[in-house]
């Protein structure tokens, strides 16, 4: 008996927080999280006894049940009250959905632990190479500039294969890093050992469903090359074909997500505590370098690359074709190209007798045919991914970094280098401001005048021609507080990188003149009879239709006008979010002026003297004036609470 008696006042108590949680969270009109919503109720279930207490010194032995009741009444509002008042704080310092709950805090343990692991070794990493006051938001110490983005590049090689792909994305960012950081970053590269043959065997038989030698004739089990995400080695199909297998190395993708939510993590705490990293936008950076990050990591996208590539190919410049029903997220087997790297093709252009800047010339119009007309274009041209073939053309290889412009940047980039070869700031300038996003506030005058230097410096007759001078541009760019976006960056990434691999095919080649030539001859091209009669017949099928209609609508018009009928209608607030804003604000304004009128009342209430007595120390008018107050704090609170989840 006294276990059921236990069983039915424990059902009892749930039920009554059950009730209090339900009349807070209806009285605040918004929906909260069921464990905040739950404490709420309990908060105001266990004031509900204390507050009642409280009151019953206000209630004489001889007054009436009307009177108790209006007082229990009271009592439960106020325990409500508190309640309400909870879950207002609850919301104001802790915001809902920045604490997980419970369950996902429990799923989240082991992931905790390793992140931990992590941070500290990470930390470790920085401190060794004197990186530990900018981790503390110290970001005003006497290193210079050069030894700081040394520390940098080698805390970022120790750091493994995000934090290196981080530095070489970072590397492209010359509208934000100094040139000493951009420098230093572009020398990471990601030669890591090999990966133990039975671990990548174990990724092979996963992927295709079948032992290695069901699928190949033969396979090299010693790699080709190694970097931190991938490895390749050669390998021979059934049918004769030589191909090469580019290999995920096992746990990459668990430690690039770990390093992946550090770095966003690292991010968000620098942007928060250092001017440095807001002014960089640290946060928008991760976001991008995690997407980029994990295209990467998926072997599919990057045989899509490929396909896109070559369609567009005019066959100066040779791709891998890939084996697409061999290809799979982890793996990737494509055609072996037979050639050397053109960073070690010095003997074979010797012998061969190859005029150096005729492949030079192949290798940037091929590229900037990629960048300015097919909008597809390899991100990453470094002379490592450059083969010099057999029969004397170039090939390309690895496109797990490749970037895309859609057709209106790809235009404005073309109007940019036509100005820039005509010496037109004005023009420049407009075709700038089409390609990074207009602010608020710009000084247009001020940037034409920028730019007019900028090309008498770096364009002019006996100047020095070089991929530098966008330092300059970007330098400019950063002074008018505009924001390139990610894929122009990597265009200047390509062309940076490309000059690299200039340097040791052709030195003294000419990047920014050859740029400006194919802009000309792309105008040309797209000015000759066939294409121009083309470009007119298109733009005529567009416009034909309106001029037909043109002539019936001016004439409606000037009849209306001619009447005295013309009029305009306008539709306020057409848009549904506009609507629903509008709405939002009204309901906050009038529980505002509710809530305060309430309480004004509430005030003159309890402080007017007199009046019937409902209990020997309470008034009719106190009584009124302490439900008033009530009433007038909901409403005040419920506006609290909408203003905190905004």
């Amino acid at each position: 008996m006294d276990l059921l008696a236990e069983v039915f006042i424990g059902l009892a108590v749930f039920g009554m927080v059950l009730l209090f949680a339900a009349a807070v969270r209806r009285l605040l009109g918004t929906a909260f999280g069921t464990v905040r919503t739950l404490a709420a109720g309990l908060f105001a279930y266990l004031l509900a006894m204390p507050i009642a207490q409280a009151m019953r010194g206000a209630v004489a032995p001889g007054d009436d049940q009307n009177t108790i009741l209006w007082f229990f009444i009271l009592a439960t509002g106020c325990a409500v009250l508190a309640g309400m008042v909870f879950l207002a704080v609850s919301a104001a310092l802790v915001p809902t959905g920045s604490l997980p709950t419970p369950l996902e805090w429990l799923r989240g343990l082991g992931g905790r632990f390793r992140r931990a692991r992590r941070y500290s070794q990470i930390t470790r990493i920085a401190i060794r190479h004197g990186l530990g006051p900018y981790l503390r938001g110290r970001d005003r110490t006497e290193q210079s500039r050069t030894t700081l983005a040394r520390s940098l590049r080698g805390a970022l090689e120790d750091g493994g294969v995000t934090f290196v792909k981080l530095g070489q994305i970072l590397s492209t960012r010359r509208d934000l890093l100094p040139e000493e950081f951009v420098t230093e970053l572009s020398r990471l590269r990601d030669k890591v050992p090999a990966a133990p043959w039975a671990e990548v065997e174990a990724v092979l038989i996963e992927e295709f469903g079948a032992p290695v030698d069901e699928i190949f004739a033969s396979f090299d089990r010693t790699p080709l090359a190694a970097a931190s995400i991938a490895q390749v080695h050669v390998a021979r199909l059934h049918d004769g074909e030589e191909v090469v297998v580019k290999v995920q190395r096992p746990g990459t993708r668990d430690l690039v997500e770990r390093d992946i939510d550090i770095v966003d993590r690292l991010a968000r705490t620098l942007e928060l505590r250092t001017k440095w990293g807001r002014s960089l936008g640290l946060r928008e950076l991760a976001s991008g370098f995690a997407d980029a990050v994990r295209e990467e990591l998926d072997f599919r996208i990057e045989a899509a690359n490929m396909g896109a590539v070559a369609a567009n190919s005019g066959g100066a410049v040779v791709y891998p074709v890939p084996h697409e029903p061999l290809c799979g997220e982890r793996v990737l087997v494509m055609q072996r190209l037979d050639g050397v790297q053109l960073g070690a093709a010095e003997k074979e252009i010797t012998a061969s007798g190859l005029d150096r800047r005729e492949l030079a010339r192949t290798l940037v119009e091929c590229l900037l045919r990629q960048i300015m007309i097919d909008g597809v274009f390899h991100a990453d041209p470094h002379p490592g991914n450059v083969l010099l073939l057999r029969d004397g053309r170039l090939g390309m290889l690895d496109f797990g970094s490749v970037g895309r412009l859609d057709a209106a940047l790809r235009a404005a980039l073309q109007r940019l280098l036509l100005a820039m070869d005509r010496g037109d700031p004005l023009a420049a300038g407009d075709a700038l401001l089409e390609i990074a996003p207009r602010p608020d506030e710009i000084d247009e005058q001020r940037l034409e005048r920028a730019l007019g230097q900028f090309m008498a410096r770096h364009l002019g007759g006996g100047s020095v021609r070089s991929v530098r001078m966008f330092t300059d541009l970007f330098r400019i760019i950063t002074d008018h507080r505009l924001s390139i976006p990610p894929e122009v960056a990597a265009v200047f990434r390509a062309l940076a990188t490309v000059e690299g691999a200039l340097a040791q095919l052709a030195p003294g080649f000419d990047l920014v003149a050859e740029a400006r030539s194919f802009a000309r001859g792309y105008v040309v091209e797209q000015l000759d009879a066939g294409s121009l009669k083309e470009a007119v017949i298109q733009e005529a099928a567009a416009v034909l239709p309106m001029l037909r209609r043109l002539p019936r609508r001016v004439e409606r018009i000037a009849g209306a006008v001619e009447n005295g009928r013309l009029t305009v209608n306008i539709r306020l607030f057409s848009d549904e979010r506009d609507r629903s804003h509008v709405t939002a604000l009204l309901h906050q304004v009038l529980f505002t002026v509710l809530g305060a009128t309430a309480g004004i009342m509430a005030v003159m209430l309890l402080g007017t003297p007199g009046g019937p007595m409902v209990t020997s120390s309470v008034s009719l008018y106190a009584l009124f004036g302490y439900n008033l107050l009530l009433i007038s704090v909901v409403l005040v609170l419920r506006v609290l609470v909408l203003m905190f989840r905004r």
